[in-house]
């Protein structure tokens, strides 16, 4: 008889499952979505329910085990805090810790993995940690509270995702990283070294191509250093192991399953071990000679296994193993092969950017693909590895494969943690009707785990003719524009209140900087004030903006780069006093680069009682008004573009916006301010000014637009006022003026009737709103310098107030400071 192992009544089938992790879980989803029948007991050796470890850092900065948990299905028996401890292949039954013996029909052994800790003298010291599961987490964070420094043994992107938890935790943090890079499994040797020099940036130590000879104890037994093979010491009270996983497949040893010779339980194509009623999936599975450690083939492997439970077709052939993710706030991306015949490859040092392409000797099929510093091609391009390229590798770099990207085949998988395709969430929203992105995540999975493909998603609605709405992210399902009405209209004052009555949730990175913008430009208080303080990105968050040796600048505001012998000294001996780098910037300031976070309020305030105040370089808000010397000084000048542009700066100074703002004014067509490449521009003319908008000298340089011509002073500056209210009224976070221009409906054609016409009845009111902010405008550093609530933020180290950071060096050149760091190697193929 055919199957006659399997001759029980489904309904009456005993499903066990060792092992509760995300693996496990969507194996229960599946069977459940599936209408399996047979009872389901799952035991899991933590004392909570399985949970998302993707997002496994954000516990520490916030979020409760409750917003991470797993809902459990209806009708699944779940033994939490429970080890399996034997399997009675013979009797059918598996036996617990606690002496229980569980029956089965069908076996499924999810058990992960378990960290490699290398065998180091005195990996096992009080201090030592790994990083896998929430209670990892509450130990590490427990430690850190008395601790100075911290090291994370690997640097791959666990390691650095450890290493960001310490560095949150305000731990003087080191990564040591065995390879000659960081994240190997990931990027290459250029790839690696971009992305070394964005964390080294932010503060923290990188030891590439290093090991560890031991860890050393102090007087009380904990750990108090750790010591490379070289014989380098390196301050830690906390060091976390991150060099790897291990399948946990010690239960199918124990009971005579075939395992691999390196480790993992040996399976086939439907996940069935040498046992055909036991199944392995995730971690601990050996699928065609390969342990899979990211969630999506995790994932697909749990889906097959479901579905072979229940007699289907589905085989697991292997999984797409791209990734795209955001550490240390760095986009790294990779997808498909990471060699070729031929490659593209564009690297920018100074600009920490580092894209490559692998494409067929042919140049005609796209292979693989690396990102760092700017994953802005991944999501258009990786559906297309093994397929033609959609356009010039040269352009694809840069603009990904723009519209083509929604031209994909049927086939092409969109989401790569959930193994769904182009053709299946078409279908999904022909068939089930689908007019948003929630709708594909609850119908195709697609978008549901890492989210990196939503982009994707809104492409392909569109392109099925589906108006896709604007929703910021998944906590509100407004626009910027319209939240910015919301909080405009009601009065709005906190983020909490704004969140309570009109949106779900507690917020992320996404809305709560972008409300902050909104708030502060209605002028809702300082930005550091009570809740505020906490929704800021790094620089506003310390009123500077970091470099990329974890120092501050420090740029005081320099109204159309004039300024008088006396603020040019103080500028000097605040300079000459603290050691700091200067420079003149190409917008007519002066630069003050070095300053550690402890040493700033100190160089304000000398800075504040000379006159000066923030310059707000570390903002999205009104960088500078630069300018010729016009008419003043210049023989071909027409109009005085030194006061033009000083009554401008001092007008929109602290001007919060979706993006930086930028202008210049020319005392005459020659141009010497360039301002035709500035958010607003103004060129001198014998009648007036002619007003340019739009324009951007930044990573896609675009030259502005003409809005209108011979303006009087007046009317110029109205028309500018409009502008500018209007662009923060209605453009999408983090968007310049240049792509909200170019994206308007109607365009500069729709925006001159709008402020100039009042097609909209609403210049009355952007007039108001400016005037509001002009009236109430006060110096951000000003205002924290006389606080001091504001200023106990301003130390390197929670835990230790007016102590400087021991990492942070500089070495002397042409005889200025300058961060001493490792330098980035460039290499050519």
């Amino acid at each position: 008889m055919k199957d006659r192992e399997r001759m029980e009544d489904r309904t009456r089938m005993r499903l066990v499952v060792v092992g509760h992790g995300p693996t496990a879980h969507r194996l229960i989803e599946t069977l459940d979505a599936r209408g399996f029948d047979g009872t389901v007991t799952v035991f899991g050796e933590e004392p909570r329910p399985a949970y998302d470890r993707v997002a496994l850092t954000s516990y520490l900065s916030g979020k409760s085990v409750e917003d991470l948990t797993y809902p459990v299905p209806d009708g699944v028996t779940l033994r939490t805090g429970v080890r399996v401890t034997a399997i009675d292949r013979v009797n059918r039954a598996v036996t617990t810790d606690a002496g229980d013996s569980e029956p089965y029909d069908v076996l499924v052994l999810a058990t992960g993995s378990a960290p490699f800790v290398p065998p180091v003298p005195g990996r096992d010291l009080p201090g030592c940690f790994v990083y896998r599961t929430i209670d990892d987490l509450d130990a590490i964070r427990d430690a850190s509270r008395d601790a100075r420094a911290g090291v994370v043994i690997g640097g791959g992107l666990l390691g650095l995702e450890a290493a960001d938890a310490l560095r949150g935790l305000g731990l003087d943090t080191h990564v040591i990283e065995m390879s000659g890079w960081l994240m190997p499994r990931q990027v290459d040797e250029g790839g690696g070294s971009v992305l070394r020099g964005h964390i080294e940036g932010l503060g923290l130590t990188i030891h590439t191509g290093a090991g560890v000879r031991s860890i050393e104890a102090g007087p009380d037994g904990r750990v108090t250093s750790l010591v490379k093979p070289d014989g380098e010491a390196i301050d830690a009270q906390v060091v976390v192991f991150s060099a790897g996983i291990r399948p946990r497949d010690e239960l199918a040893r124990a009971c005579g399953l075939e395992v691999g010779e390196r480790g993992g339980i040996v399976v086939d194509a439907s996940m069935r071990t040498s046992d055909e009623r036991i199944y392995a999936i995730g971690e601990c599975a050996l699928a065609a000679g390969m342990v899979y450690g990211l969630v999506g083939p995790c994932n697909t492997q749990a889906e097959v296994a479901a579905e072979r439970i229940l007699d289907g077709p589905a085989a697991f052939t292997g999984a797409d193993m791209s990734t795209k993710l955001k550490l240390l706030g760095v986009e790294v991306a990779q997808f498909g092969a990471m060699s070729g015949a031929l490659d593209v490859t564009y690297m920018d040092p100074v600009g920490g950017v580092y894209k490559r392409l692998f494409i067929s000797d042919d140049a005609k099929t796209l292979l693989g693909g690396i990102c760092v510093g700017d994953a802005g091609p991944y999501n258009a391009l990786r559906p297309f590895v093994g397929k033609p390229l959609p356009g010039a590798p040269s352009d694809l770099l840069f603009a990904g494969a723009g519209k083509a990207s929604v031209d994909l085949p049927d086939d092409a998988q969109v989401c790569s943690c959930n193994n769904v395709t182009k053709g299946r969430i078409c279908e999904a929203i022909a068939d089930k009707g689908l007019t948003d992105v929630q709708g594909i995540k609850d119908c195709t999975r697609a978008g549901t785990t890492c989210g990196s493909c939503v982009p994707m998603l809104k492409q392909i609605l569109v392109k099925s003719g589906v108006d896709v709405g604007k929703a910021l992210c998944e906590h509100f399902p407004h626009s910027r524009a319209e939240l910015f009405d919301i909080v405009n209209v009601r009065g709005i004052t906190t983020f909490s209140q704004l969140i309570a009555e009109h949106g779900i949730g507690r917020g992320c990175d996404i809305c709560k900087p972008a409300v902050a913008s909104i708030l502060a430009s209605l002028g809702r208080g300082h930005i550091l004030d009570g809740e505020q303080a906490a929704l800021q990105d790094t620089n506003d968050q310390f009123l500077a903006n970091i470099q990329k040796n974890g120092t501050y600048s420090v740029v005081p505001r320099i109204p159309g780069g004039e300024i008088t012998p006396d603020k040019l000294i103080v500028i000097g001996e605040v300079a000459r006093d603290f050691g700091l780098y200067t420079k003149i910037t190409g917008a007519q300031r002066i630069d003050l680069l070095g300053a550690r976070v402890e040493q700033l309020p100190a160089i304000w305030r000398r800075l504040v009682d000379a006159g000066f105040e923030s310059g707000h370089a570390y903002g999205k808000a009104l960088r500078t008004v630069k300018s010729c010397v016009g008419s003043t000084w210049c023989r071909y000048g027409v109009q005085d573009s030194v006061g033009l542009a000083i009554a401008l700066e001092l007008r929109y100074r602290g001007l919060r916006s979706p993006h930086k703002l930028k202008s210049a004014v020319s005392g005459c067509a020659r141009e010497c301010a360039e301002a035709r490449s500035k958010d607003f521009g103004i060129i001198a003319t014998e009648q007036g000014w002619n007003l340019y908008v739009g324009g951007n000298g930044g990573f896609k340089p675009r030259h502005a637009d003409l809005l209108a011509s011979d303006l009087s002073t007046d009317d110029l500056v109205k028309t500018i006022d409009r502008f500018l209210m209007f662009y923060i009224r209605t453009a999408d976070r983090l968007q310049r003026t240049a792509a909200w221009l170019e994206n308007l409906d109607g365009g500069l054609d729709y925006l001159r009737e709008v402020i100039m016409e009042d097609s909209l009845g609403i210049c009355a009111e952007l007039d108001a709103q400016m005037e509001r902010h002009v009236s109430t405008y006060v110096d951000e550093w000003r205002a924290t310098i006389e606080d001091p609530d504001k200023l106990r933020r301003f130390v390197s180290f929670v835990n230790a107030p007016g102590v400087p950071d021991p990492s942070i060096s500089f070495e002397t050149e042409r005889d200025q400071i300058k961060p001493m760091l490792i330098p980035l190697e460039v290499t050519r193929r």
